[in-house]
């Protein structure tokens, strides 16, 4: 049993290591179909067939990445130029799609300005009419009170008349009195 116990540390190590050189995210196709004739096989009763182990399966697909990248890199020499030309085009086309962007958001702001300067218009119309109207409602109360007022002056008039009136035949009949 002390035996297992320290392989079993062992391949932790090797799938930590594995995974932290280049994590498995999902399973390729050709992973998929080498499992399922890995499944085939030992269903099948072939002799041949390795045991199931995760750390052969990692190791493989370690050896088989590896071959593909040495492919790739045999097969298309680096030209150094050539990257850098399509890097130096690629540069170009985005920094005119960056200008272009740039002309567009300035376009837009400006419009956001005319618009927002629109708004603010109708607001202060808004609010002038709001302040035309308590004038309006203010000078309709005045006028109001001002009628009040000359009705209570040609009242006051005619008051003030009649008193006169009053006071001058007094003064007649004490004048008549007094000879």
């Amino acid at each position: 049993m002390s035996s297992i116990y320290p392989r079993t540390k062992e391949l932790s190590r090797t799938r930590k290591s594995l995974s932290d050189s280049s994590p498995p995210s999902s399973p390729s196709p050709t992973a998929k179909n080498f499992r399922h004739e890995r499944a085939s096989r030992s269903n099948s009763g072939d002799s041949r067939a390795e045991p199931l182990g995760r750390t052969s399966s990692y190791t493989r697909r370690e050896t088989r990445l590896a071959s593909v990248s040495k492919q790739e890199d045999d097969s298309s020499p680096r030209d150094y130029k050539k990257m850098y030309e399509k890097a130096l085009a690629e540069n170009d086309k985005l920094k005119s799609r960056l200008d272009e962007s740039k002309q567009e958001l300035a376009k837009i702001r400006i419009q956001l300005d005319r618009v927002a300067q629109k708004q603010d218009r109708i607001s202060e119309r808004s609010n002038v009419l709001e302040s035309e109207k308590r004038e309006k409602q203010a000078l309709e109360k005045r006028v109001t009170d001002m009628e009040e007022e000359l009705k209570v002056l040609t009242e006051l008039k005619s008051d003030n008349q009649r008193l006169k009136d009053e006071n001058g035949a007094l003064i007649r009949v004490i004048s008549k009195l007094s000879k």
